[in-house]
């Protein structure tokens, strides 16, 4: 089995969903999740003094950055930010300016 291969396949199915779970319903109000979810990996092989292609090592990893939630009830959907995660992403922008 070819790990590449492996690894697209779990990978294309991961997401918000995933990590957050399914949108919730709470007494008429339903809550979806919104995230940006990211995934890196990557690996080689390389030589040594056994010969050569007989090292090699590869790594991976994940993130995902809750952005808030949509919300909709009877009186209609809007976005509810993450006000935690805005403040992470914007003080560095104001501390820059």
């Amino acid at each position: 089995m070819n790990i590449s291969l492996k690894l697209a396949e779990t990978l294309s199915s991961s997401g918000v969903k995933s990590v957050y779970g399914e949108p919730v319903v709470v007494d008429g109000t339903t809550i979806v999740p919104v995230a940006a979810v990211k995934f890196g990996f990557g690996g080689s092989v390389g030589d040594d003094e056994d010969g050569p292609g007989r090292s090699g090592g590869g790594g991976g990893g994940g993130v995902a950055v809750p952005f808030g939630a949509y919300v909709s009830d009877e009186a209609g959907v809007r976005f509810r930010p993450n006000l935690i995660t805005l403040l992470a992403v914007g003080i560095p922008f104001v501390w820059v300016a």
